[in-house]
């Protein structure tokens, strides 16, 4: 809360309804994966076996996937937003975390929910994966809209020697 008290001003939002796009994706994965419901009954049979190295696997995922974004909202500092945006005098950040992909605190929280889904070993998680993989996707495609016209050939440049969500090779 701190952090996101000291962010820049902001000077361009994407509309609600593009938020929209990718909030209910990420809504609806956040329920299945993390909802006991009984409704859902089918999705609580196992993937994997119930394993102590599985499950110290899917902690392992989550704990590093977490870090690796919470790494990556600090190093962006004030040009953080929740929503699509543009800041008043927004940096392009290509150090850090960004300097292997374009998208880390995504890259990251997918790490972690892969873990995650691991560690709760319910095959609903299956569902809310992808589910998770397409809000995440939606919003790193409208920040790459606002950051082209933003920066221009400086942001193409870096798109090309860097991955979205997974690293370049």
């Amino acid at each position: 809360m701190i952090a996101w008290i000291r962010t820049k001003r902001t000077q361009e939002r994407a509309p609600l309804g593009f938020r929209l796009l990718y909030g209910v994706p990420v809504a609806i994965a956040s329920y299945l994966m993390f909802n006991d419901n009984a409704a859902l009954r089918w999705g609580g049979a196992h993937f994997v076996p119930r394993t102590p190295l599985i499950q110290s696997a899917g902690i392992l995922l989550t704990a590093a996937g977490i870090a690796f974004a919470i790494w990556a909202r600090f190093y962006l500092g004030q040009n953080w937003s929740s929503a699509v945006s543009i800041k008043v005098g927004h940096q392009l950040t290509r150090t850090g975390p960004y300097q292997w992909v374009r998208h880390p605190i995504y890259s990251g929280l997918l790490v972690a929910l892969l873990g995650t889904s691991l560690a709760r070993d319910k095959m609903i998680s299956l569902l809310a994966l992808p589910l998770f993989f397409l809000g995440f996707w939606t919003k790193s495609r409208m920040e790459e809209q606002f950051m082209r016209k933003t920066f221009g050939q400086e942001y193409e440049d870096y798109n090309q020697s860097t991955g979205a969500l997974v690293p370049k090779f």
